[in-house]
């Protein structure tokens, strides 16, 4: 994987994803997420399972059952915290799990998370989940478990990130907004009003201001600036249909 900058490294780190399916036999590449020192995980929804890229190789991870109601059977979204570990969010047994140092997936939320589209961190480690699942909400699990306690209702929540102050970013399917924040009070903002985007399904943020999300149908990468501006950062081939986008810090 070639990185010709960190300015641009949302957009390389699906492309390099990419390059790396059409040689591993990866069957559907929903999620990924990247670790501190450069590894970077991917979830297989059809496989199903996860795969592992660290220094420039490919392994599987975890290879989960494909029996309805096992861990991971559906997994859709992963996340690592700032200690490395890896997080994943099942719908096949509506949980969400942390790996632990054997590469198995442990139970966090005790069942209560019905979609979990992504996962994010707060300043104090707890989890914080976009939960799909009708009507839709965002919600808070203890970094040790336990519990999800409802933080907003969002109506379709897609994709979160967490930025520097603390208020979640949250990417959503709604009728007439597609971003939005949740403040430390639980109030929720626009941040982008109508529909600019065609199918919106992860948000990353960069420290600046800025939030990048990708577009399945438009096969794009859009950037949000700091007004609430979005504008295409690429779009087309070698994007086919990006399902998610990541920085590496």
């Amino acid at each position: 994987m070639t990185i010709l900058s960190r300015r641009v490294l949302p957009l390389l780190m699906f492309v390099a994803f990419a390059e790396v399916v059409r040689g591993a036999e990866m069957e559907y590449p929903l999620a990924v997420a990247a670790a501190e020192n450069g590894t970077v995980y991917i979830a297989d929804r059809n496989l199903p399972g996860v795969w592992k890229i660290a220094d420039g190789k490919l392994e599987l991870l975890f290879q989960a059952s494909k029996k309805f109601r096992t861990p991971l059977n559906a997994v859709r979204c992963l996340a690592v915290d700032s200690q490395g570990r890896l997080y994943a969010g099942d719908s096949a047994t509506r949980e969400v799990y942390r790996f632990n140092e054997q590469n198995q997936p442990e139970p966090l939320a005790k069942g209560g998370v019905g979609i979990a589209m992504a996962i994010a961190f707060d300043k104090e480690g707890n989890l914080v989940v976009a939960d799909l699942e009708f009507p839709g909400r965002v919600v808070r699990i203890p970094q040790t478990g336990g519990e999800p306690v409802e933080i907003a209702q969002i109506q379709a929540p897609r994709g979160l990130a967490v930025d520097g102050e603390g208020r979640i970013w949250v990417v959503t399917h709604g009728k007439d907004r597609q971003v939005v924040r949740i403040g430390a009070d639980g109030k929720v903002e626009t941040v982008v009003s109508g529909r600019p985007f065609q199918f919106p399904q992860s948000i990353a943020l960069d420290g600046q201001g800025n939030a990048y999300i990708a577009d399945g149908y438009a096969k794009a990468v859009w950037k949000v600036d700091a007004d609430g501006k979005p504008s295409k950062l690429t779009e087309g081939g070698p994007l086919s249909h990006p399902d998610c986008v990541a920085l590496q810090k």
